[in-house]
């Protein structure tokens, strides 16, 4: 692993909201420190993927000399909403001072093409290493103790950190699984994600026909019900309606959100933290079938809760991503989620397809 020369400089930081630090960070607060920056996205599952590591390092190296500043870029309008990403950040234990970065001037200038990424940076404010995506961990941490290293600390440095999930570790399998499917007419691959002949009207409630299984194409969604398709996803208008998707993956996890207007949710009327502090408890419930049957404990993402009778589904307290389907195996299956309660929204679907042999 080598470092870039010191050519550039880390641009300088803006913004004002900032969490886990009493007042906003200026460059007196990181110069002459060891830097990481990692912009993020708190529904985003490959940043989710990232945590553990990062949580390792603030406790190794915090406290000497590492500085690590998360800047939550949003992919989605509810990732702006100040009370969600600290509640996010929260349930990730994320103590490390971070910077929200509503309008993307950050991402701008740090030239972030994807979540996550990360840079290190010298205590002369120089980008020294840059890690897109997932991955990459050791090579990191051991940047991390270079810089450390070249700062003055002549203590014994720990062993490179292991894998911390069982998809990190050698001989992790990753088959090519169904890519991410954006329900928005902005980025549903350019149209082309949902699967109706209907097709993206958008900005309008749309009636979405019965669509046959016989019928479906891999690797879209099907929409049936009364939905309005918007730029950033799809909003339920009927009293009950179904969304079908042909996928082959291991696993599958969505992003929705209980009410798709911000406005509602940041005062804790339609759900989200607010709602849950003024003890509202609003949520929206979506039962999930997998291949025309309920899910299985087997088979069941983290996320799922089970009736008496068997029947599976997924509470929608708050915007973010939920974990639908968490099976061992890698196959092609049919996901059937039923929605009977207006107004929540879904963003999109993503899949895992890494696994331990």
């Amino acid at each position: 692993m080598r470092l870039e020369k010191p050519i550039i400089r880390m641009p300088t930081l803006v913004g004002e909201q900032w969490l886990g630090v009493e007042r906003p960070l200026q460059k007196p607060d990181w110069w002459g420190r060891v830097v990481l920056i990692d912009f993020w996205e708190y529904s985003c599952i490959n940043c989710q993927r990232t945590w553990p590591y990062l949580r390792i390092w603030q406790q190794r190296y915090g406290e000497r000399g590492l500085l690590i500043i998360g800047v939550h870029t949003p992919e989605f309008a509810f990732g702006k909403l100040l009370a969600e990403v600290a509640a996010a950040a929260g349930r990730a234990g994320l103590s490390y001072p971070i910077l929200l970065d509503e309008e993307g001037r950050n991402w701008d200038r740090f030239a972030v093409k994807a979540w996550p990424t990360k840079f290190l940076v010298d205590p002369a404010g120089y980008i020294r290493y840059k890690q897109q995506g997932e991955g990459g961990y050791q090579a990191f941490e051991l940047g991390i103790q270079t810089l450390l290293r070249e700062r003055g600390d002549t203590r014994l440095m720990p062993d490179l950190l292991g894998p911390q999930r069982p998809e990190d570790k050698s001989g992790a399998v990753c088959y090519r699984a169904t890519p991410e499917l954006y329900a928005g007419y902005e980025r549903g691959l350019f149209g082309t994600a949902v699967g109706n002949p209907e097709g993206y009207v958008p900005n309008e409630t749309v009636l979405y026909g019965l669509t046959t299984v016989g019928a479906l194409e891999k690797h879209r969604f099907y929409l049936e019900g009364f939905w309005q398709v918007g730029a950033e996803g799809v909003v339920f208008k009927g009293r009950e309606g179904r969304v079908l998707v042909s996928y082959e993956a291991a696993g599958v996890n969505m992003v929705a959100s209980p009410a798709a207007d911000m406005v509602a949710l940041r005062l804790g009327l339609t759900g989200g933290v607010a709602a849950e502090v003024a003890g509202e408890g609003v949520s929206r419930r979506i039962e999930v079938k997998l291949d025309g049957e309920w899910l299985v404990p087997a088979v069941a993402g983290r996320d799922i809760v089970f009736d008496e009778e068997g029947r599976s589904w997924v509470e929608l307290k708050r915007p973010g991503m939920v974990e639908l389907v968490a099976d061992d195996r890698f196959g092609a299956h049919l996901l059937e989620l039923i929605w009977t309660t207006p107004e929540a929204i879904l963003y999109t679907f993503s899949f895992t397809s890494c696994m331990k042999e």
